[in-house]
C-alpha cells in the first residue's frame, strides 16, 4: 500500500488513475470429474435375419451435441478402420469352428406326463421289450408287460454309477 495516514498530501489532491485491470486469461475448462449424463447407444447389426452379428458401441458425453458427434466420429472410425467387416469375417470364423450337438427329439407326452422314447435297446424281458424311465437322478427299463400285476412283472433293470443297467 502506499498511502502514508501521515503524509501532507491529501488523497484528494491526487490525480485519479483509473485502476490497471487485468486482462483475464480465458483458460479452458477443465474436463468435469463428474461422469457423463448422456449416452447413446448404437446397435449395427450385420443383416436382416436373427443369426446377423452385432456390434453394440456406445458413446457418453456431457451434452447432447458432444455425444452426437462423438457417436459420428466413432461410426466413421468403425467405417474407416474395417472393425465392421474384420467382425463379420470373425463371426464366419467362429460358426465355421463350431459343430454342434446331435440334435435332439422333442419330449413326446401322454395324459401330460412325458413318456419315454421309444428305444431300440436290446433290454428285453418275457414280457416284451422294456420301458425306459428316466427319473433325473435315477434311470431304469421297467418290464415290458403291460397290465400284468406288479407281482407278475420281471424286476427293474435300474441305471448303474458306470452307466449300465442291472437288475438288483
Amino acid at each position: 500500500m502506499t498511502d502514508d495516514p501521515f503524509a501532507d498530501t491529501s488523497p484528494w489532491d491526487d490525480p485519479t488513475t483509473p485502476p490497471l485491470t487485468e486482462t483475464p486469461v480465458t483458460a479452458p475448462a477443465p474436463a468435469p470429474n463428474a461422469p457423463a449424463p448422456f449416452k447413446i447407444g448404437l446397435t449395427v447389426k450385420a443383416g436382416p435375419d436373427y443369426g446377423a452379428e452385432w456390434l453394440t458401441p456406445a458413446v457418453y458425453g456431457h451434452t447432447a451435441i458432444e455425444t452426437a458427434a462423438r457417436g459420428v466420429e466413432l461410426l466413421a472410425a468403425m467405417k474407416e478402420k474395417g472393425l465392421i467387416e474384420h467382425n463379420a469375417r470373425f463371426a464366419q470364423y467362429t460358426r465355421d469352428q463350431y459343430k454342434g450337438g446331435a440334435n435332439s427329439t422333442p419330449k413326446r407326452f401322454e395324459n401330460g406326463k412325458v413318456v419315454a422314447a421309444p428305444s431300440s435297446s436290446d433290454y428285453t424281458c418275457e414280457h416284451g421289450q422294456r420301458t425306459f424311465k428316466d427319473g433325473g437322478s435315477w434311470a431304469a427299463y421297467f418290464c415290458g408287460g403291460r397290465g400284468l400285476d406288479k407281482s407278475a412283472q420281471c424286476s427293474p433293470m435300474w441305471r448303474q454309477k458306470d452307466g449300465t443297467y442291472r437288475t438288483n
